[in-house]
């Protein structure tokens, strides 16, 4: 939070209404559109010169105002909500650094398309490049991640007849096709404090002034040039990414091809279905015929997995991205075709086009699904049984703990990586991770925001960056939400023991500038937020642990603690039993075509 200084007193008008009233009625007209837009949230940072935003906010009854100290902070809690329900949450600062603060959030916004409404109070321009105090250059201070930047000047109400199509527009710059952040800089004259005056008239039929169109369908000619890729393959598979609003679309088209569904956690298809493969990247791990794929059709970003990236830059057969904007998200140039509709919508289009593709091999999706299933039973044995905790067994069980209809938020690094490799398919959950730029940042805030959509909320969060956003647990104790987060600690950047640099350094060299033990005690750190941490010790605690914790409410703090060299040779143990899993399938079934 920063502190204002007191700016000289303005000089106010003789007559008509003090520049307090301007401000209030100006703020309370945009805030009046938004809610009518849809917006229902907004988190405010407090902070002197955004008070006529503020208290807009606060008076009006149809958004719910969360207060946070912290401006990075409180602008991942605004993603949170965003990613969460699709609307566009409004993050509120003063001027200054405090602004420069939410840029992170605003990063990610932008890479992984989250609507987000950022508004920064500014000094008016007579302040600015004069030494005033907590005033820096706020014009595009976001760069290009902003969809939209608008400074309008102070408020005047000889333009009040705009003030209603800017709030629209704030709206529909952030929801539309591709979503993301739209930054509104408002320079404020004091007197910040001031009654609203009458508002300016509305539209007539209750309408917003603009109105956000649905995204598009493919056109015929897309949907042709697809199944036209598509139709000669003997051999295809389905690799689904986070985008697919519609996971039941890309789920029939797969069973009508016979084509597996490599389910990313985050894209809805993460199912119990027979053509659902959970453990994609242990399949590809191992030399099978399984590899031999002759076409693909990618739906939304690509997944986690460096393995699967590897696999799918190998691949000889055409290559089909369908993205819900037409983003370019193919880093290893291999598709042949970007499509720009909504995948499940897209792969509805498309399916009467392929119905008389037959000749796929025999036991083709067969032959995945008893991989899938032998990795699984190995899985099984191996981390769900009696025993110490471990970073693959808490992503399994932690996975399946959370109840129907709730939300799992993943941290980057290795959290996010453990969920795709290990956790089963299962029904009726929503996985959230920041894998716009694939940061740290904020990943606490971000499932506060989550929990504040309503839904029962897990976050699995490494120590290095449950400490980075520990500022997230501001105020965490006297929010209404049902949130349990689940630390795994190794005391330090776990990630970098599996990189090259953990076996060529000298120890002592690695563990300066990589392992970066920190030597926290989280229960302290996080009983000075009035919560208490709960150890986990035990493989079986974790999953009952979890579904009480939601059960009785609240916000849940746990602690599975382990061991970095430890855990970097349960993965190596794990692969190599993968690998045996998948050798001991006989491949007979696949020596011949179907007719």
């Amino acid at each position: 939070m920063a502190a204002d200084s007191t700016s000289p007193p303005a000089h106010e008008p003789a007559l008509g209404p003090s520049v307090g009233e301007v401000n209030a009625t100006f703020c309370a007209t945009l805030v009046d559109e938004w809610a009518r837009a849809g917006v229902t949230d907004a988190v405010v940072c407090p902070g002197s010169r955004s008070t006529p935003m503020a208290l807009a906010l606060a008076a009006d009854a149809r958004v719910r105002v969360h207060v946070h100290h912290d401006e990075r902070s409180g602008g991942f809690m605004a993603l949170g909500l965003g990613r969460a329900t699709g609307r566009p949450a409004v993050v509120l600062t003063t001027s200054g650094t405090a602004a420069v603060e939410v840029h992170p959030a605003v990063v990610e916004a932008h890479l992984d398309r989250v609507p987000l409404v950022v508004v920064t109070a500014d000094r008016p321009p007579e302040r600015r490049d004069v030494g005033a105090p907590q005033t820096v250059d706020q014009t595009h201070l976001y760069g290009r991640s902003a969809r939209w930047f608008i400074d309008p000047g102070p408020p005047d109400l000889s333009v009040q007849y705009t003030w209603r199509s800017l709030g629209a527009r704030v709206v529909a710059e952030a929801t539309g096709s591709p979503a993301g952040p739209v930054h509104l800089n408002l320079p404020l004259r004091e007197p910040l404090v001031g009654s609203a005056l009458t508002l300016p008239a509305a539209r007539a039929d209750g309408a917003p002034w603009h109105r956000v169109l649905g995204r598009r369908e493919a056109g015929a000619a897309d949907v042709r040039a697809t199944a036209d890729l598509l139709r000669p393959a003997t051999r295809g598979a389905v690799v689904a990414g986070s985008g697919v609003a519609d996971p039941g679309g890309v789920l029939a088209l797969a069973e009508a091809l016979g084509w597996p569904v490599l389910a990313d956690p985050r894209s809805g298809c993460r199912v119990d279905r027979s053509s659902v493969v959970a453990h994609g990247d242990a399949l590809l791990r191992a030399e099978s015929p399984l590899r031999d794929v002759d076409a693909v059709l990618r739906f939304g970003a690509p997944p986690a997995s460096k393995v699967m990236g590897q696999w799918l830059a190998s691949l000889p057969g055409p290559q089909v991205l369908v993205e819900r904007d037409g983003t370019w998200l193919d880093p290893d140039r291999t598709a042949a075709l970007v499509v720009a509709a909504e995948p499940g919508t897209f792969a509805r289009q498309l399916a009467p086009l392929l119905s008389s593709v037959t000749t796929t091999t025999t036991g083709w999706m067969q032959a995945w699904r008893r991989a899938d299933d032998a990795v699984e039973a190995m899985l099984v044995e191996a981390l769900d049984g009696p025993g110490p905790v471990t970073e693959p067994g808490v992503a399994r069980a932690v996975t399946a703990a959370v109840p129907s209809g709730g939300a799992l938020v993943v941290s980057s690094s290795m959290p996010v990586r453990d969920v795709e490799w290990f956790a089963g398919s299962r029904d009726g959950l929503t996985v959230h991770a920041n894998r716009g730029a694939n940061g740290i940042d904020g990943v606490v805030s971000t499932a506060i925001g989550v929990a504040l959509s309503g839904v029962p909320t897990v976050l699995l969060i490494g120590d290095v960056a449950f400490l980075h956003d520990s500022n997230g647990l501001l105020g965490l104790a006297g929010r209404n939400v049902a949130l349990v987060i689940v630390v795994v600690d190794n005391d330090g950047g776990g990630i970098f023991s599996f990189l090259p640099q953990a076996t060529t350094l000298d120890p002592a060299r690695f563990e300066l500038l990589f392992g970066t033990p920190h030597g926290v005690h989280l229960g302290e750190l996080v009983a000075a937020h009035g919560l208490a941490l709960q150890p986990v010790m035990e493989a079986v605690e974790v999953g009952p642990a979890v579904s009480v914790a939601l059960a009785a409410g609240g916000v849940h703090v746990m602690r599975a603690g382990t061991d970095r060299s430890a855990n970097v040779a349960l993965h190596d143990r794990l692969a190599a039993g993968a690998a045996n899993a998948i050798d001991a399938i006989g491949w007979a079934p696949l020596e011949g075509p179907s007719t």
